[in-house]
């Protein structure tokens, strides 16, 4: 059986100074998802460095002001090109061995992939990945003809990184059984569900949901598997009876293979569909002057971050009825759950919302509940550390 939170009792007491080694595939998320969890290692006394292909300046900035420091990385986000990965993971056995750090903790695919092949080879003890999605390649469509290949090499891929290590957290249960059922890891004692990366309640403060026609707002990367077109879809079916009602989506263009065209995007704001508000680097106004949050995504989500940031808020939530996506719903409480690629079905969603203006209130309160009670980014960093052993403690 996978294991949850909190199912271990005992700890030692006393922990030992480390070097830790922090690898991901998108240099941002370090901060976005990971700041909290990087700063709490530092302030227990280890030394922090912090893996990254992009050399973001106000990212390696705000490591910086926190103690850590930040390696850049050769490292190809998306695609499976055998040179290229070839090149990150001899770049990554090259800095770990000059390193030489006493664990290493790796997320999302690639990191986890070949930082952990290049942390085995060069002779680190304490390995650990965190499945924050399995990702498309597990949820693409099944007419895809390269999909098959490519889900049973990325299988095989786990399978040697995974091997002899430490924990393999996970933001849910689909993800665990996959794993599982995949054999890329044998034993489900190794694998501990967390829930999802955690919300800073401080940084995102719960705000009343404000007066007036209805706002439904979607924040995503603007990929096809997101579910912005359906999205889009929704909200056509609903302006000509509700023109007041405003679909706001916000998010940054990708520059991968299944993302959609800006011009495609272009034509749903001139034809009135929707307000495309861009990107930004701070989504807590634009949350503040929603009213329900909407995200339709069939991507094989782990726990989505927005999803988290809007209970936090105090946000109603309409999103797809998938991995990751509906663990932090409860059906009818705190949001609907739709099936995914059905604008009919999200479209009839929001207009529960339309149609009862004191729903997002009432579902709103609950949502802010959930997160106050599951999510609580300092709870899950605990959690984290306790199992990596990078915390006292006696008893979990």
């Amino acid at each position: 059986m996978v294991q949850h939170a909190g199912s271990r009792a005992f700890r030692n007491a006393t922990v030992q100074r480390m070097t830790i080694a922090v690898v991901c595939s998108y240099t941002v998320s370090l901060v976005n998802f990971r700041y909290r969890l990087l700063a709490a290692m530092v302030e227990n006394g280890h030394e922090v460095v912090a893996f990254g292909p992009e050399d973001d300046a106000p990212t390696i900035e705000a490591l910086a002001a926190i103690g850590v420091r930040f390696v850049q990385i050769p490292m190809a986000r998306a695609g499976l090109n055998p040179l290229e990965d070839l090149r990150t993971l001899a770049a990554l056995y090259r800095e770990l061995r000059r390193l030489s750090p006493d664990l290493i903790l790796c997320y999302t695919m690639k990191p986890i992939v070949y930082g952990l092949i290049a942390a085995r080879l060069a002779g680190i003890k304490q390995r650990h990945a965190l499945v924050t999605g399995l990702g498309y390649v597990f949820s693409g469509d099944e007419t895809n003809p390269r999909l098959p290949h490519t889900r049973r090499l990325a299988t095989w891929l786990y399978r040697i990184a995974l091997r002899g290590n430490g924990r393999v957290f996970v933001y849910n249960q689909a993800d665990a059984d996959d794993i599982l059922a995949g054999r890329m890891v044998r034993d489900p004692a190794r694998i501990l569900a967390v829930p999802g990366s955690g919300v800073d309640l401080q940084r995102y403060p719960a705000s009343g949901v404000p007066e007036g026609p209805p706002v439904f707002l979607m924040v995503t990367r603007l990929l096809r598997e997101k579910g912005a077109r359906e999205f889009v879809e929704a909200a056509r079916r609903l302006r000509p009876r509700h023109p007041q009602t405003r679909f706001q989506i916000l998010g940054p263009l990708d520059p991968g293979p299944l993302a959609i065209p800006r011009d495609e995007i272009d034509r749903w704001v001139a034809d009135g569909a929707i307000e495309y508000l861009g990107e930004t680097a701070d989504v807590r106004p634009y949350l503040a002057a929603s009213t329900v949050f909407v995200l339709p995504s069939y991507y094989r989500e782990g726990l989505p971050r927005s999803i988290l940031e809007a209970l936090a808020t105090g946000r109603a939530v309409i999103t797809a009825d998938m991995p990751g996506c509906r663990d932090a719903i409860v059906e009818g409480e705190n949001g609907f759950l739709v099936p995914p690629r059905d604008p009919e079905a999200l479209a009839a969603a929001m207009q529960r919302f339309i149609d009862d203006p004191t729903l997002a209130k009432t579902m709103g309160r609950c949502s802010l509940e959930i997160a106050r009670q599951r999510f609580d980014v300092e709870a899950v960093n605990r959690i984290l550390l306790t199992e990596m052993e990078l915390v006292p403690s006696t008893l979990d």
